[in-house]
């Protein structure tokens, strides 16, 4: 079956010589793995280029239920960026959105919704101008919306602790240690609230920035299945401080 569907490259992996595996969240497909074979020469159809992190491509698959790697059968890059390669601040961003997405849309199936919204997110971080270290906080808190878990920020009250694991508010600290202080979760709860345009006007420390991320993957952590640490997340806090 011959697909045509717009993707953004999550993650990219060398198979052999000359083949690469790619994952893609796909807006007709939802996450799809397929095999890509890269010509040495600069006058190959397909370009590793093209398969940097968060690239946003018009794919035409051929998808064949019974396989595991799927293949492309043509594709182009449908919105070239402007600013993220040449940027230290957004690559590192979008090094751990990349990372980050990888993990938590494993299995996902097809989401419009979902796709469109980091489709959006990743247009907007390459428009943007200074400042938006909050970009990453506020993307991770929205998406849960899309996948399950979104809290219901009208449950807030002042001096509420966030329960990690049930994801809401309390007003009391739970007995486990899966939760976000008081300080924390009104941080957590105006965040929600934020959208990228807005989040410039919520400052943080880079303490904060730091413990409310490292909350947030924990967060998906504890609602998704297989979710690791992340390994670009300590260069993210790196750069930002």
């Amino acid at each position: 079956m011959i697909v045509k569907t717009r993707a953004i490259v999550l993650h990219t992996l060398k198979y052999g010589e000359r083949k690469m595996i790619v994952e893609l969240l796909c807006r007709e497909t939802g996450r799809t793995a397929c095999i890509v074979g890269v010509p040495k020469t600069p006058r190959g159809r397909v370009q590793k280029q093209a398969f940097q992190p968060l690239t946003m491509l018009e794919a035409e698959l051929d998808i064949r239920h019974n396989v595991q790697l799927q293949h492309i059968r043509d594709l182009r890059m449908s919105l070239p960026f402007s600013s993220i390669p040449f940027s230290a601040e957004k690559m590192s961003i979008a090094l751990f959105l990349s990372e980050f997405l990888y993990h938590a849309t494993r299995g996902e199936q097809c989401n419009e919704s979902l796709f469109d919204y980091v489709e959006n997110s990743i247009t907007w971080l390459d428009g943007c101008e200074p400042p938006f270290a909050n970009f990453h906080l506020v993307f991770m808190m929205r998406m849960a919306r899309f996948i399950g878990f979104y809290p219901n920020v009208e449950d807030y009250r002042e001096g509420d602790f966030f329960d990690l694991r049930d994801a809401m508010f309390v007003c009391e600290a739970p007995l486990h240690r899966d939760y976000l202080s008081a300080s924390d979760a009104q941080r957590l709860s105006q965040l929600v609230r934020m959208d990228y345009n807005t989040m410039r006007l919520f400052r943080m420390s880079h303490t904060d920035r730091d413990r409310i991320a490292e909350g947030i993957v924990r967060y998906y952590r504890l609602h998704v299945a297989g979710f690791p640490e992340l390994r670009s997340l300590a260069v993210l806090k790196e750069l930002w401080r």
